[in-house]
């Protein structure tokens, strides 16, 4: 008779039990593996999302569509969300949809009104404007000056001087202004010597007693319009002035045929 040893035989139960801490690792390896698949896939669908939302922050009608289907999905069925408050969901999006179109067309409508306005202006090319600036150009083109002084009230003489782009005092000459209110001014271009001065930039200067004090009064001065700049939407075309520079069309003041 032979003996087994015990510690060296296993038997067909440890055998079975053996098999199956084997099968169940294994299982175990496999689930680990496939979750860890899983969760990279997700990881990297997640990076991709996350890319494309930080490419394009705008939500769009599909996006509101997704959120709204989602939310239906997740909404309790005993407590379903109200026909009202989808509604006013809807409609709030499509308010806002609406006005990001409008916003696009109001730009589109802005840029046709610069090119209308600037064709339009396009006619006071050759005219002289009145400005609101007591500056202005002396040139063999325009030997002489023209202004207009505005008077609160009547005064029985307007004293006007007429200086150079230093300040230097050219000439001194009187104007009526007893009919009050917009006087007409006009400089000869000549010094108080009677010669005719160089051309440049020259300033007209009115004052006179207003209610017993004297007062410098607002002087407005022509120049000779050259070129139309089309501008932007916000400033709108801009009048290109002899010898002066650029000015909006809005801030002319009147506009004379000589």
């Amino acid at each position: 008779m032979s003996l087994i040893n015990p510690l060296s035989s296993q038997s067909p139960l440890s055998t079975q039990t053996t098999s199956q801490k084997s099968v169940s690792q294994q299982s175990s390896t496999t689930q680990t593996s496939t979750t860890s698949t899983f969760l990279d896939s997700l990881r990297a669908t997640d990076t991709a999302t996350t890319t494309t939302k930080e490419n394009n922050q705008q939500l769009t009608q599909e996006d509101f569509f997704s959120l709204l289907s989602q939310q239906l999905s997740m909404q309790d069925p005993f407590k379903p969300v109200d026909n009202d408050q989808m509604i006013a969901q809807m409609a709030s999006f499509s308010t806002v949809d609406g006005i990001g179109k409008l916003n696009d067309e109001i730009v589109n409508l802005n840029a046709v009104m610069t090119s209308s306005q600037a064709l339009q202006a396009s006619g006071l090319v050759g005219q002289k404007v009145l400005i609101p600036s007591g500056s202005g150009h002396i040139s063999a083109e325009d030997p002489t000056l023209r202004g207009v002084i505005s008077t609160p009230e009547a005064i029985d003489s307007i004293t006007v001087r007429v200086e150079d782009e230093s300040g230097q005092l050219i000439k001194t000459f009187k104007v009526d202004g007893s009919a009050g209110g917009n006087i007409d001014v006009e400089w000869d271009g000549l010094d108080s010597e009677g010669n005719p001065v160089e051309s440049g930039i020259y300033a007209i200067k009115a004052s006179g007693r207003v209610s017993g004090e004297s007062q410098d009064l607002t002087v407005s001065t022509y120049a000779h319009v050259t070129s139309v700049s089309l501008g932007t939407a916000s400033s709108g075309a801009i009048l290109n002035l002899r010898g002066i520079g650029g000015i909006m069309l809005g801030d002319v003041l009147a506009v004379s045929e000589t």
